[in-house]
Parts: structure tokens; sequence; C-alpha cells
């Protein structure tokens, strides 16, 4: 079955900075959408960002405009997500899904669009 590797989350202050990787084994990265998104203890999934296959397009979360980036690396197939800034809300298990592919410039914050989830990476913000 498909699924999604996350890592790189950790425990930071706040202001700090975190890089994850979103690894993709055996799967043609390029050809789909792929969002990062989040889900705090107690509250329903959301999207943080995302990006259309091809590259064309990037989609951000209000919240996270000007603070996160996100990226791919079809060579190393994984996506990254580079976050600075970090903020108390933004504690959460981050979890990586590949998503819909029929318009290459479009990608799409919505979670149930997305599958091949990983098992998350938990990130921290607490002084």
């Amino acid at each position: 079955q498909l699924q999604l590797v996350e890592s790189g989350g950790a425990l930071v202050q706040p202001g700090g900075s975190l890089r994850l990787s979103c690894a993709a084994p055996g799967l043609l990265l390029d050809y789909y959408a792929i969002g990062w998104f989040r889900q705090a203890p107690g509250k329903e999934r959301e999207g943080v960002s995302c990006i259309s296959p091809r590259d064309i397009n990037t989609a951000y979360a209000d919240s996270v405009k000007g603070r996160f980036t996100i990226s791919r690396d079809n060579a190393k197939k994984t996506v990254y997500l580079q976050m600075n800034s970090l903020k108390p809300e933004d504690t959460g298990v981050y979890y990586c899904g590949a998503g819909p592919n029929a318009n290459p410039g479009l990608c799409t914050l919505t979670p149930r669009l997305y599958g091949a989830w990983g098992q998350g990476t938990q990130v921290t913000v607490s002084s």
C-alpha cells in the first residue's frame, strides 16, 4: 500500500524554525499534488500548504502565509515544508498526503481529497 513518510518534527521555541520532509518512495512524485496538513489534539485535520503537480502553483493557509514555504525535490522524491517564525498555535502532528492531479496547475487544502497518509511527525512549539 502506498504511504508517504514524514520526518523532521521536534520541540522548538517560539520564533524558531523547522524543516519537515515528506518522502514518497515508489511514487511518481511530480504526478501528484502533495499537501501538508496538521492536527492538534481535539481538533480536525486542517490544510497547511500544498504544491500542485509539476510545481506550477502552491497554496497556503492564511495562518501560515509568509512564514511557511513548501518545495519539492523530484530527484529525491521528497517534498519539504520550511517553517519559520513558529508560534505555539503551530503545534500539532503534521501529515503529508498525495492529492488530486486532474489539473496540474491546482492544489487544494481539503484533507478528504488526499490519501497515502503517513504516520505523521510531531511539532511542538513551546518555551
